[in-house]
């Protein structure tokens, strides 16, 4: 797990923190910087902030890839730069972001002060479908391609570097998470993805990886998909579906109960 930035293309870093095995990005043009999410707390966001000095160019915007805590509880820290999300990701922030802080503080007692010092900062720019960012020099694409790992995932891409920033659609860990998904729809999202991978896949956690092993992923969340449907419907008992399944058993009971109240 790298401690340092790591240029995965032309003026295009990441770096993978211990911390919840986080990965951030950072995309720079000759205006500046952008940053690809902000971390779970302030303190958290703060150690971001210093590391981005690191780098060439002044910060000028931030991008969070969904609403989720511990890829937008940080944002408070970056409030003077305009904080881009899709339209649904400061609804999903009001509507979850207390709930998921009292779980944090019950979760994580030695970090419960920094949780509850959080500041929750919503998104200040939004789009609906596509928004693309004069960074200086070069363009960042902001793409909203359909629910998956939430009702407001977007992806970054970077024509230029042939670099797509997935968030938490794509992950390089032991498996997505679907505490807030759409297992049903989240293969077609996923193909939508794999259409605009020119190059290398920036994951929200775990390290960068090519497009095969995107499309194994996407494979495997149809896998999965199916046998919700096949689960749901009564045609497979819960417990074959979770035997099948590409996923770790926990992480597949989530989905199936999610993707039944999805088929409901």
């Amino acid at each position: 797990m790298t401690s340092n930035w790591q240029e995965v293309g032309d003026r295009v870093w990441v770096r993978r923190y211990v911390a919840l095995d986080q990965t951030i990005g950072a995309i720079g043009g000759d205006a500046g910087l952008a940053v690809i999410d902000t971390r779970a707390n302030h303190r958290l966001a703060d150690e971001l902030r210093d590391d981005l000095r690191q780098l060439p160019g002044e910060l000028v915007a931030v991008i969070n890839t969904h609403g989720h805590w511990d890829h937008a509880f940080g944002n408070a820290r970056f409030a003077h730069l305009p904080i881009w999300g899709h339209v649904r990701c400061a609804g999903f922030m009001a509507e979850t972001g207390e709930a998921a802080r009292a779980e944090l503080i019950e979760s994580y007692p030695e970090d419960a002060d920094a949780f509850r010092d959080v500041v929750l900062t919503p998104p200040t720019q939004s789009f609906e479908e596509r928004v693309s960012l004069d960074l200086g020099g070069r363009q960042l694409e902001l793409h909203y391609l359909g629910r998956g790992h939430t009702d407001n995932d977007i992806v970054a891409v970077v024509p230029d570097a042939a670099v797509l920033v997935a968030g938490d659609l794509l992950e390089n860990a032991p498996a997505p998470a679907f505490g807030d998904s759409f297992p049903i729809v989240w293969p077609e999202t996923g193909l939508a993805l794999l259409a605009l991978v020119a190059g290398t896949v920036v994951p929200g956690h775990g390290d960068p990886f090519e497009r095969g092993f995107a499309e194994r992923q996407v494979a495997e969340l149809a896998e999965l998909a199916e046998l919700a449907r096949e689960a749901v419907s009564g045609a497979i008992a819960l417990d074959e579906a979770v035997r099948r399944s590409p996923f770790p058993a926990h992480e597949t009971g989530v989905a199936l109960e999610r993707a039944r109240l999805e088929l409901e």
